[in-house]
């Protein structure tokens, strides 16, 4: 009796020092992330809304109010509540772990779909299970097992088809497998899977626009052609079976030193903005809620991960892209300040929308979500 006493204490002071995590949803804890760096325009603040989500990465919000949260590194899906309406997340469920790369998350239905390397998995009537998940049911697993840029974004498109992206297997290369370099798409059930759009090096974040229904999305340009060259690019496709230069041709205008001279830059579709070189943009959004000004709405918003090889770093932020039809004619900062002086604080990844029309930017280097708010 004397030491299970001691066996308990024991666990319990393992428990209060972090050591351990408690069994069920866990609490989340305030931040030390230095919010009072982050530069917005006039009228808009930024605060933490869940802490310690180790690697977030890509978001889907319910409309039940929980906010899915996929990784790359950590192997793990999370669900995030706010449970009290303060906008915190207080509590937090793990879904999954050991996943390879599990980076995207999309609702459907009720359904959870889960984005690894090689397949697709489903999460029937999750929120019914934040608890007890249980195994998933594995919707397609016969993508490329190739982890470089295989980590992959999902995302429910207005055909009620997932569009699935399968990234390039390198830095530069040319592969006989047309799903390489490719946006895919597939029933939900996991059926008739096919190519619809080409030559996009590894997106990341895609989206439609909500009055259109066009495909918008971004895509990493190449690496080690310098500093400065080429751009990434945030490309728009109004159409299936449309090609966007990969290897041939990067940013629109400049070949590629291997491979452009076997096609011209004129066969391709050039982006609609050039997002600087090397600033690696993920998850992009439109603005469609009814908190911020009148003037962001249906603009572009798009969480810029940063360089990890240039040796002036770029990037670190979300970007506005303002839109006049398919035109770009705006680009500038709307949240910045995770690079300071080269030293960095942050890496957004993702951009979600709550319903009150405030904006969640999920951050895997800081490990934290935040919320965007405006208030006149």
């Amino acid at each position: 009796m004397k030491n299970f006493a001691l066996l308990a204490t024991s666990l319990l002071l393992l428990l209060n020092c972090g050591r351990l995590n408690p069994p069920g949803p866990g609490f989340l804890k305030s931040s030390d992330v230095p919010l009072e760096d982050i530069e917005l325009p006039d009228g808009f603040t930024i605060e933490i809304y869940a802490d310690e989500v180790k690697n977030a990465r890509s978001m889907d919000y319910s409309p039940e109010g929980t906010l899915f949260v996929g990784t790359r590194d950590e192997g793990k899906v999370y669900a995030l509540k706010d449970t009290d309406g303060d906008y915190k997340a207080d509590k937090k469920y793990v879904l999954a772990e050991g996943l390879n790369m599990p980076n995207g998350v999309a609702l459907r239905n009720g359904d959870l779909y889960v984005a690894e390397v090689s397949r697709v998995l489903k999460f029937p009537n999750i929120e019914s299970r934040l608890e007890t998940p249980g195994e998933p049911e594995v919707v397609f697993d016969d993508y490329p097992t190739e982890s470089h840029h295989g980590w992959k974004y999902i995302a429910f498109g207005p055909d009620g088809k997932l569009y699935v992206p399968v990234g390039a297997p390198c830095n530069i290369c040319k592969s006989e497998d047309e799903v390489f370099a490719s946006i895919t798409r597939m029933n939900p059930d996991g059926s008739e899977m096919e190519v619809v759009q080409h030559g996009i090096r590894n997106t990341v974040g895609f989206t439609w626009h909500p009055e259109t229904q066009d495909l918008w999305f971004t895509d990493n340009g190449r690496d080690w052609m310098g500093d400065n060259k080429p751009d990434c690019e945030l490309n728009y496709a109004p159409q299936e079976g449309m090609h966007f230069g990969y290897p041939y041709c990067h940013q629109g205008n400049i070949p590629d030193p291997e491979f452009g001279d076997q096609r011209d830059c004129s066969e391709f579709t050039p982006p609609v903005q050039k997002l600087g070189p090397h600033v690696a943009p993920l998850g992009l959004e439109f603005y469609t809620g009814d908190q911020f000004p009148e003037r962001f709405n249906n603009q572009i918003f798009i969480a810029q991960h940063g360089s990890w090889n240039r040796s002036e770093k770029i990037g670190y932020r979300v970007m506005r892209v303002k839109l006049d039809g398919n035109k770009a004619v705006e680009y500038e900062p709307f949240a910045q300040g995770w690079l300071k002086k080269g030293k960095v604080s942050g890496r957004p990844v993702d951009v979600e929308l709550l319903p009150d029309g405030s904006m969640l930017v999920s951050d895997d280097y800081a490990n934290v979500i935040y919320r965007i708010v405006y208030k006149a």
